[in-house]
Order: structure tokens, then C-alpha cells, then sequence
């Protein structure tokens, strides 16, 4: 199984510290991992080491620089980036950053991909009009403070969403779709029915909003790597 490497960065004053996993091989792109509200867990580190298997150079985004220790830490910490929404977007730029100036990273497909806060994260970076070839969101939450603006979302978009997510609700989906069709974004939106927030993490968790959907994890994935391979391969 693959390592992952530390990689330290910073954004401004705030030291960062992602971790990056790299394919045997020649890396056929580069993608930004962003994590859950809780900072890189097992189950995104698997994520990690699955594009690495697969021939991606992958670097984890490190959201705070510090490690949450429950779920109370991790929403203060979030609290604190997400305070006002350039802030939030100056701490994802600082990750992607990260990532391109590697020297495996140079010239490569550049993909953005998270899961829940990290899944909004990925849109962020679509709404803003970062220099990315694709971002995907899986189970990510959909709202913004800054809707995307016509002709800014350069990047291909695909969100997959648990249907029966209580923490995005039917009416935050379409709310979306609307902004997409507004920005003139190219999107594919994927929805599992009877599918809870976090479905691609098999690992037990306590939040009674949150389940593991094999099915879900398995189309999700392939739906991604179908994606890239599109963008790659043409």
C-alpha cells in the first residue's frame, strides 16, 4: 500500500501540513484531495492511496494545521475558515498551490476532489474559476456565499449525493442546479436514493446522519475515474 509523505505548506501565518501520495509510476494527473470537517481521516487517506494505485499524484489538503480532537474541535476550527467565504477560498488556494508547484505536478491534468466540507471546498474552487481541469464532490454540501458568476466555472463538475442526505436537502439541490445553469457551468450531477451524508466512509461513525453505502462509494468512484479519464484521454 502506498505511503503517505508529509508535505509542508503554509497560507499566510498558518502552517499546513498536507499529505501526498505518489502512483509507481509516471502520474497521469494531479488531484487535490480536500477532506472532512475532521481534517484527513482513514477513510480520505484510502481515497489518497486508491488514486495513487490508480496513477495519480494526490495531495490531502490540510484545512487548519492542527488536528481536531471531536467533532465539537473540528466545526470551531471550520468556524474559524469559514468565518467569511474569501477566507475559507484564500486557505484552498493556498492547498492548490501546494500541489502545483510540485515537480511531478508540472504540466500535468489538474482535478479537484473532496468529500463533505471538502466536497463544498472542491465547488469552491469551480465557483471561483480556479485553473482546474475537473472538480468532484461527494457527499459535499452544496450552499455558498458566493454564487458562481456567469462564465466563471471553467472546470468540468460532478457532484455525487446521497438522496436522502439531511444535511442537503432537496431544496439546496435544486437551488444548485440553478446556479450552475446561470454560471453556464458543464455539470453532471449524480443522486442515490435512500443514500445518508458520507456514504464513502466504511469506517463506524456515531452521526446518525451519516451511512456507508457500498453501492454509492463504488459508483461514485467510477463515475470520478470515468471523468478523468475523459478529460486525460479525450
Amino acid at each position: 500500500m502506498t505511503d503517505l509523505e508529509p508535505l509542508a505548506y503554509a497560507d499566510g501565518d498558518t502552517a499546513l501540513s498536507g499529505l501526498l501520495a505518489r502512483p509507481d509510476g509516471a502520474p497521469r494527473g494531479a488531484v487535490l484531495v480536500f477532506p472532512t470537517i475532521m481534517n484527513p481521516t482513514p477513510a480520505v487517506e484510502d481515497k489518497a492511496r486508491a488514486l495513487a494505485a490508480a496513477g495519480y499524484l494526490a495531495l490531502v489538503a490540510d484545512f487548519y494545521g492542527k488536528t481536531p480532537a471531536s467533532f465539537d474541535d473540528a466545526r470551531l476550527f471550520a468556524g474559524e475558515i469559514r468565518q467569511a467565504p474569501e477566507l475559507f477560498r484564500q486557505r484552498l488556494r493556498a492547498s492548490l498551490r501546494a500541489l502545483v508547484r510540485l515537480d511531478e505536478a508540472k504540466d500535468l491534468p489538474l482535478f479537484v476532489i473532496g468529500f463533505c466540507m471538502g466536497g463544498q471546498a472542491a465547488l469552491e474552487m469551480a465557483r471561483e474559476g480556479a485553473p482546474v481541469d475537473a472538480v468532484v464532490s461527494f457527499h459535499g454540501l452544496l450552499d455558498t456565499q458566493l454564487p458562481a458568476q456567469p462564465g466563471h466555472v471553467t472546470a468540468r463538475v460532478l457532484v455525487c449525493h446521497g438522496d436522502a442526505d439531511p444535511m442537503v436537502p432537496r431544496e439546496q439541490v435544486l437551488k444548485f442546479w440553478q446556479e450552475m445553469d446561470r454560471a453556464g457551468a458543464n455539470w453532471h450531477f449524480h443522486s442515490y436514493s435512500g443514500v445518508k451524508h458520507g456514504f464513502t466512509n466504511p469506517y463506524p461513525s456515531e452521526n446518525p446522519a451519516t451511512g456507508y453505502d457500498a453501492s454509492a462509494d463504488r459508483q461514485s468512484w467510477a463515475a470520478m475515474f470515468a471523468l478523468f479519464d475523459e478529460l486525460i484521454d479525450g
